[in-house]
């Protein structure tokens, strides 16, 4: 009986295929990896930032970190500004929380996100919202992979004092982790789940297990072993990259000039880890800190919060990395609330149409996440920096949402917090009012108290938020 058997040659190209696939698929898998490097010394930070000229250091030469951490959907408004101006203000009721730190605050008025309006676009306002946050441009309406938005003020700095620290910058989140899929009206999931912008685009996939964001900080095992893990899955990092490089140039040859173009792109991102793991063999110690592993997501909202602001502050206290991001949810996120017997969705109940008992939960919400971050700027404040000064004052951190009214999806007056003196380089404690300014103004100012050199305009600043 006669069979189809392909021919020499086309088994040949089969066989080329496959090759190439399972190439790629390697490739992949190499990306996905955690980049394992090890802390610099903390006695060596003064002489670092010396050598730097002052590089993301505070004038003691203490490291200088900077965050922002997302809620979402907006906030009401009656409970959110305050009573008074300048240093002469009130907390309102959302605020009340951070009352122990109210003197380490700025709370910022008149900053917009133009860019996030519906303009030609139409609805998508949930999208916009987050996509622009960081990036102060006007994302590309596609569900499809044509994504495009700009690069995030957290990633322009990571390209410019990443080299100081492990880590470049780390990325977190408490809900899932999507790149792809329509989530907003003709909108891509990637704006609404990522607040990193490493290209426009690449979105930074934020890491949502803390026991992951643990073991790629600090190693796997109990203390004590935990350095032993780091070196060894570092070991395992340059075997596969040598593996994929030399996978690479073999397979090279049999690329058309299109491919070879998209292979390039692969192996950017191939030596930007190898770069990674140069850096960190040259940095002397690993941190271990004296404390439990995380088991994994909590089942308790209120826990798995908590769990990841405490990894944040393990990062900073161990100059892990002096950029982080904080999705606390998605953009347009409908949970309900059970822990302060709130039945109904989020974003649900955002759309209240001025009915009080709608927005009387909304504020409650807002509270809740207010509750949180006071427990970590709090905490932040009791821990002591190498200068004897706390983590607070040595650090910049923006709390704050993309959406301003989030019954009428407004993007003017957002509701933004910047905690911490950033070194004494900020006038702390104060409620500051602005005229209708970009909000991309106010990244370009920590950018520069960051010791960012060359960073002119992000998305549609107008130049710098100086009066912080």
């Amino acid at each position: 009986m006669k069979t189809n058997r392909p021919s020499p040659a086309l088994e040949a190209q089969r066989r080329a295929l496959l090759s190439r696939r399972h190439f790629l698929r390697g490739l992949g898998a190499c990306l996905a990896l955690p980049a394992l490097e090890s802390l610099h010394p903390a006695e060596l930070l003064a002489a670092d930032a010396k050598a730097a000229g002052r590089l993301a250091a505070s004038a003691t030469g203490a490291p200088l970190r900077m965050a922002f951490v997302y809620f979402p959907n907006g906030a009401i408004q009656s409970s959110w500004w305050p009573n008074g101006e300048g240093k002469d203000f009130e907390l309102a009721a959302t605020m009340q929380p951070l009352a122990p730190v109210k003197n380490q605050i700025q709370i910022l008025g008149g900053l917009d996100h133009i860019n996030a309006t519906p303009g030609p676009d139409g609805a998508g306002d949930h999208a916009r919202a987050s996509g622009t946050f960081l990036t102060g441009v006007r994302v590309k309406k596609t569900a499809g992979a044509d994504i495009h938005a700009g690069i995030s003020i957290d990633q322009v700095m990571a390209n410019q004092i990443g080299h100081l620290t492990r880590f470049p910058s780390l990325e977190l989140t408490c809900d899932a982790v999507r790149k792809s899929g329509n989530c907003d009206s003709g909108y891509s999931c990637a704006y609404q789940y990522n607040l990193a912008w490493r290209s426009p685009s690449q979105p930074v996939a934020p890491e949502p297990n803390p026991r992951l964001l643990f073991e790629r900080l600090f190693g796997a095992g109990t203390h004590g072993e935990r350095k032993e893990s780091l070196v060894r899955r570092q070991q395992q990092q340059r075997s596969v990259l040598d593996f994929v490089m030399d996978d690479a140039r073999a397979l090279q040859r049999q690329l058309n000039s299109r491919d070879k173009e998209k292979l390039d792109e692969y192996l950017g991102s191939v030596r930007e880890i190898e770069q990674r793991i140069t850096r960190a063999e040259r940095f002397d110690a690993v941190p271990d800190p004296t404390v439990e592993t995380p088991a994994g997501i909590p089942a308790s909202f209120d826990d798995y919060i908590q769990v990841m602001f405490d990894m944040m502050i393990l990062a900073f206290q161990t100059d892990s990395t002096r950029i982080a991001t904080f999705l606390l949810a998605n953009e347009g996120s409908n949970r309900p609330f059970p822990e302060i017997g709130i039945a109904e969705g989020h974003h649900y109940l955002t759309h209240h149409r001025n009915k009080q008992d709608m927005m009387d939960k909304v504020a409650e919400i807002d509270l809740w996440y207010m509750k949180h971050f006071a427990r970590f700027l709090q905490k932040m404040d009791q821990t002591k920096d190498v200068d004897g000064k706390s983590l607070l004052h040595n650090s910049m951190i923006v709390y704050g949402s993309g959406n301003a009214d989030g019954n009428r999806h407004t993007h003017v007056n957002l509701p933004v917090i910047l905690a911490g003196a950033g070194g004494g380089a900020l006038n702390t404690g104060r409620f500051n009012r602005f005229s209708p300014t970009p909000m991309s103004n106010l990244l370009l100012s920590m950018a520069d108290r960051m010791g960012a050199t060359g960073v002119e305009r992000l998305g549609d600043s107008t130049g710098r938020l100086d009066a912080i």
